[in-house]
């Protein structure tokens, strides 16, 4: 899990001391029912936009394609639609979304991991309006005896496009609050590559991606505020490096289907600094373990696509 550099850990002393009224509102917080439903339309502009943001498909690595109606979306292409849209006065001192956010003091939120399963005979296709339904799956506290507390949140969501009574996917997002993010060491990757994709993440890349996705949250934009967390620079999103991932194997395989794709956030990604997303194939050839990797050798996440068997 994230830790947090010890120039930043201070900023979380007074969550050690939770005091009986901020646990008693976490009791309650935990115990009220949380649904939220969003709709949107998978419509070609938006796609358009997130496809010249990524250099995957932005017309610099190979020719750009447009997206075309009625074909099926590209896989994690759903993470650019669907976001709450809150009057700014009602955002978190973070500048992010409320829904299934914890009360204080966790106000802090990290991107964790997550997993996503599609169905290959009912894709989502572009052109096409659908409902995320989104739910609290779990809600997981951790540190507390210790005194650095966390909460884990997992989100499960399903969309479901106009017509169908079958989601044509399932997520499972985590975030995590008040998380005390440390450079970790993973171990257990494949020791070689059989493909990979170089990219840097740029101030321009986090402020498409933000818009985008209608997020505010102020790490991935403003350089006070990340140091503030004891970061040196603004953080790149986790969606993103996720979306990378499923974008870099695609490449390799364009006619591949995907079927499950869980992946886990290891260590905070630095605006500005170059990615490498590497993947290798299974003995079968039907699944492929991913991670991204910055030029210190720190890796940023991991993850493992399940492809449908042919």
């Amino acid at each position: 899990m994230f830790k947090l550099p010890r120039s930043a850990r201070r900023l979380y002393a007074t969550a050690s001391s939770l005091s009986r009224i901020d646990a008693q509102a976490l009791d309650t917080w935990l115990a009220s029912p949380k649904q939220l439903v969003l709709r949107d339309t998978f419509s070609i502009e938006r796609l358009s936009d997130l496809y010249i943001t990524l250099p995957t498909r932005d017309g610099s690595r190979r020719p750009y394609s447009p997206p075309s109606l009625s074909t099926p979306l590209g896989y994690g292409a759903h993470l650019a639609f669907f976001h709450p849209r809150n009057a700014e006065s009602d955002l978190r001192p973070d500048g992010t979304d409320s829904e299934f956010c914890p009360p204080n003091p966790f106000t802090r939120r990290m991107w964790a991991g997550g997993r996503i399963t599609w169905d290959s005979r009912n894709p989502l296709l572009v052109g096409t309006s659908a409902v995320s339904t989104s739910t609290i799956d779990s809600v997981e506290k951790k540190g507390f005896e210790k005194g650095s507390p966390m909460v884990f949140v997992t989100q499960k969501i399903t969309v479901t496009m106009d017509g169908n009574s079958a989601p044509s996917l399932v997520e499972e997002r985590s975030h995590v609050y008040l998380a005390e993010p440390d450079p970790l060491s993973v171990k257990d990757l494949p020791r070689t590559a059989d493909f990979s994709f170089t990219y840097t993440p740029s101030l321009a890349t986090l402020f498409r991606f933000s818009a985008l996705t209608f997020n505010g949250h102020h790490i991935h934009l403003d350089k006070e505020y990340a140091q503030s967390e004891g970061y040196p620079e603004r953080l790149v999103h986790g969606p993103l490096t996720a979306l990378m991932l499923l974008e870099t194997t695609m490449l390799q395989k364009p006619t591949a289907k995907f079927a499950h794709f869980e992946y886990r956030a290891r260590n905070p990604i630095i605006v500005n600094r170059p990615q490498t997303l590497a993947g290798a194939w299974g003995p079968d050839g039907n699944s492929v373990t991913v991670w991204s990797v910055d030029s210190q050798g720190v890796v940023g996440m991991t993850g493992s696509i399940q492809l449908v068997s042919s």
